[in-house]
C-alpha cells in the first residue's frame, strides 16, 4: 500500500511516498513559492504514483473544520500569497483519494507517537522550534483540534533579564516565536544561530524561554512526552539547558520519576524519526483518511 505524504512548510515543501510502517520510500521537495506554482509541483509528483490516500501536514495557521466552507485553507499566515488560499481543495481537484489534513506539527506528533520517540504513549506533544514555533497535540490516541488548532508557538514568556531584544513576532512581539525562534536568534545576536558556538551566551537564553513554555504545557496539558525538533534544536547543547530551566522552573511540584534528574533525559527528547518526523507523519495522516474512508 503506498500513501502519498506532503510536509507543507513556509520555507519548503517535501513530498514523499510510504507505506504502513512509515518508511519513506521516495522524497523530494522544493522551496515555498506562490501557492499555485508550489501546488503545481505537488500534483506533478503525484500524477503517476498510484498512491491510495495522502496526508498533508501544513504550516499554518489552517483550517481544520470540516463543517467549515473554508475547510483545508491556509488562513492567516502573513506568508505573501497564501492567506486564505485553498490547499485542500485545489489538490482534491486532481486526486480522487482520501486526503488527511492537519498541521505540520500536529502531523509531527502523530508520527512520532505511531512510530517515532513516543510509540506507544497515548500522550505527547511536538515541538517544532526553526523559522517560526509551533506545537502538536497528541492526547488519548488523537491530534488535539477546538476552536481551531494548538498555537503553542505564541505563549507569551516572561523576559530574560539580560534580554533588551524586543521581539520578532508580527502579532505579539515577545511571544515564544518572536523570542526563540531563527529569525529571533539571527536578529537579536546578528548572525545565523548556527554560526554561534555552542558556549555563546544565546543557549542559556534560547533554553530559559523554550524551558518557560515546556513548564507551562506540563503544568496545563500533563504529555507523557516532550519531543523538540525544528532547526534550532540541532544546537544538541540546548537539551541540558532546557532540562534544567523545566526542573528548576516546575520547582518538585509535579511528582513524576520522568521529570528527575535522570528521567527527564528521556522526557524531553530529540525525535526518534529525525527530520523525517513531518514527512513520516503526512505518512500517517494518509493511512487514518484512508482508514476513515472505509
Amino acid at each position: 500500500m503506498l500513501i502519498g505524504a506532503v510536509e507543507a512548510g513556509g520555507t519548503k515543501f517535501v513530498c514523499g511516498i510510504g507505506n504502513e510502517q512509515g518508511e519513506v520510500l521516495d522524497r523530494i521537495s522544493f522551496p515555498t513559492e506562490q501557492p499555485e506554482k508550489t501546488l503545481a509541483q505537488v500534483k506533478a509528483y503525484f500524477q503517476d504514483k498510484q498512491v491510495e490516500a495522502i496526508g498533508i501536514g501544513s504550516f499554518g495557521p489552517i483550517n481544520i473544520d470540516r463543517t467549515s466552507p473554508q475547510y483545508g485553507y491556509v488562513t492567516t499566515t502573513p506568508k505573501p500569497g497564501w492567506s486564505n488560499y485553498p490547499v485542500l481543495p485545489e489538490l482534491k481537484k486532481v486526486f480522487e483519494v482520501p486526503i488527511g489534513w492537519d498541521t505540520d506539527v500536529n502531523a509531527a506528533a502523530l508520527g512520532e507517537a505511531t512510530w517515532g520517540a513516543a510509540k506507544g504513549l497515548d500522550s505527547c506533544l511536538y515541538y517544532t522550534i526553526g523559522t517560526g514555533v509551533g506545537v502538536g497535540v497528541y492526547a488519548e490516541g488523537k491530534m488535539v483540534h477546538g476552536l481551531v488548532h494548538p498555537e503553542g508557538g505564541h505563549v507569551l514568556t516572561r523576559r530574560h533579564p539580560d534580554d533588551t531584544y524586543e521581539g520578532k513576532c508580527p502579532y505579539h512581539g515577545d511571544c515564544l516565536e518572536g523570542m526563540a525562534a531563527g529569525p529571533a536568534l539571527e536578529a537579536r545576536w546578528k548572525v545565523k544561530g548556527h554560526e554561534l558556538p555552542v558556549d555563546h551566551p544565546a543557549w542559556e537564553m534560547e533554553a530559559f524561554y523554550i524551558g518557560q513554555a515546556l513548564v507551562s504545557a506540563i503544568l496545563l496539558l500533563s504529555p507523557k512526552k516532550i519531543i523538540l525538533g525544528g532547526g534550532v534544536m540541532h544546537q544538541k547543547q540546548l537539551f541540558p539547558l532546557i532540562h534544567e530551566h523545566v526542573r528548576s522552573g516546575l520547582k518538585g511540584y509535579v511528582a513524576s520519576s520522568a521529570l528527575d534528574a535522570d528521567g527527564i533525559v528521556d522526557y524531553i527528547v530529540a525525535p526518534g524519526l529525525g527530520d523525517n518526523a513531518g514527512l513520516c507523519g503526512s505518512i500517517a495522516l494518509g493511512l487514518r483518511a484512508f482508514e476513515e474512508s472505509k
